[in-house]
């Protein structure tokens, strides 16, 4: 959604992280995987060659507070896209949201954001 925003080396770090996490519970899952395509697509980042980066290096990349706040959200788009948040997943969101510097009321309302607009998106049309 605000992908574009980001720098360059803000972007290979965000497709990184996007991979790691897509991975974190052991299951690179088909709903994940059209997510990840869709960023690359979105950050014109289609040839991307995934380099393993550590998580901790990875946030180091984010520095200011929109960024972090864009890395969040599309995050958690990303776990939430196969329905199911796995305890490694869960910890992995924890971490970044600490990292970040992100208190509970903020990452609760990022989630809740989240989800609403999947359920949206997910929700039947009427004639």
């Amino acid at each position: 959604m605000f992908l574009t925003e980001l720098q360059q080396e803000e972007k290979e770090a965000f497709l990184e992280l996007a991979y790691l996490m897509a991975k974190v519970d052991g299951n690179y899952s088909v709903f994940e995987n059209p997510v990840i395509v869709k960023y690359q697509k979105e950050m014109n980042l289609e040839d991307y060659t995934f380099k393993g980066a550590a998580l901790e290096d990875i946030l180091k990349v984010f520095k200011d507070e929109r960024t972090k706040q864009i890395v969040l959200a599309e995050i958690l788009r990303l776990v939430y896209s196969d329905g199911i948040v796995h305890d490694n997943e869960h910890k992995s969101i924890s971490f970044i949201r600490e990292q970040f510097g992100f208190d509970a009321n903020k990452y609760a309302s990022f989630k809740d954001w989240i989800v609403g607009i999947k359920e949206l998106a997910n929700y039947p049309e009427h004639d």
